[in-house]
């Protein structure tokens, strides 16, 4: 892995790592005592002395204690948080295509299966006013109908899911190539990461496609069960209107197309959500940033309080491993 290049030219940028970290060696031992004061945080040992209890009182303290080291860190963590985030839109925008593809193809088959459940037209109508029995013979017919699209059309999206799934599990692994020069993190916690990352869009794309057969299925049994009632109606003498069947065909359409783009826009969000909260923990941003620190006004307290001793952990982690791993003499080295 190499250290992340944080200037325009390696050279500069080799350079002014190896001053970074004679710069921060004198304040080691300071942030190690900035460290041991947070233990109590996450009800680790005891409190030390003058910590404040009250939440105003502690979030001032430590803002003061952040400020101390902001000025050093600040410069490479910006750049590293940037260029990590530049990789990770790179990753977002290499699976835009997919569930672009998945909305084309969901429209796609609900104006065929509009074209194949169509139930209006002078033979049709000729054929519901004909008498119970044609009447009850064309309803059943389309209950038949509905069985054979919906079932084509749920064979027909199984590529597309294997497709994002396979897409996936590639560009993540091309992501963990790319972010490996920048990314902070010792290789062994990036690629915990990264294998958290692919495993979650995997599940989730995996539990959309689930969820696009469930509403196929959903769509089959309405239709089945109105064309049902329909054929009992006629058994009873009751004659079929072809307008209302094709209006309900049409709006159980619509409504298996609005809830299944719904469904892919949520996952497209779920992307976003994954993809920063990784960027959280491969290059957060520098402590003075407003979204370093969690609010501790919150209701939880506890949670922001554990996720701020995460985020400190893993900034000294990381830190610490470019210290010890990486001198001035192997910078360029992989």
């Amino acid at each position: 892995m190499r250290v992340p290049c944080v200037c325009t030219s390696c050279g500069r940028s080799h350079g002014w790592l190896g001053s970074l970290k004679d710069r921060l060696e004198p304040d080691l031992s300071n942030m190690d005592k900035f460290l041991e004061k947070l233990g109590p945080l996450n009800g680790q040992g005891r409190e030390p002395p003058g910590l404040p209890r009250d939440p105003v009182g502690m979030r001032q303290q430590l803002q003061e204690e952040l400020e101390e080291v902001r000025e050093r860190l600040e410069p490479y963590m910006a750049e590293v948080h940037e260029r990590v985030g530049w990789n990770l839109e790179g990753l977002r925008r290499q699976l835009q295509p997919y569930t672009v593809e998945l909305m084309e193809q969901v429209a796609l088959r609900v104006q065929e299966l509009q074209e194949q459940l169509r139930v209006v037209g002078e033979g049709t109508k000729a054929q519901l006013l004909g008498g119970v029995e044609e009447a009850r013979s064309l309803l059943q017919e389309l209950q038949n109908r509905v069985a054979h699209h919906t079932g084509r059309v749920k064979a027909l999206f199984h590529p597309y899911a294997e497709r994002l799934v396979t897409g996936i599990g590639h560009h993540v692994q091309e992501l963990h190539r790319s972010v490996a020069p920048h990314a902070a993190a010792s290789p062994a916690r990036l690629s915990r990461c990264v294998q958290v990352l692919s495993r979650k869009l995997t599940l989730k794309a995996k539990a959309l496609h689930t969820r696009i057969q469930q509403n196929l299925d959903q769509l089959r049994e309405e239709l089945s069960a109105f064309a049902g009632a329909g054929a009992d109606g006629a058994e009873e003498e009751a004659q079929p209107d072809p307008q209302v069947l094709s209006q309900e065909v049409r709006q159980r359409l619509q409504a298996f197309r609005h809830d299944t783009f719904l469904q892919i826009a949520a996952f497209t969000r779920a992307i976003d959500q994954e993809t920063k909260q990784i960027q959280q923990q491969l290059a957060p941003p520098p402590p003075g940033h407003s979204a370093f620190a969690p609010e501790f006004l919150q209701g939880d307290g506890g949670k922001a309080r554990s996720e701020l001793q995460a985020r400190l952990d893993d900034l000294w982690e990381d830190i610490n491993y470019s210290l010890r791993d990486h001198s001035p003499g192997h910078l360029g080295e992989p």
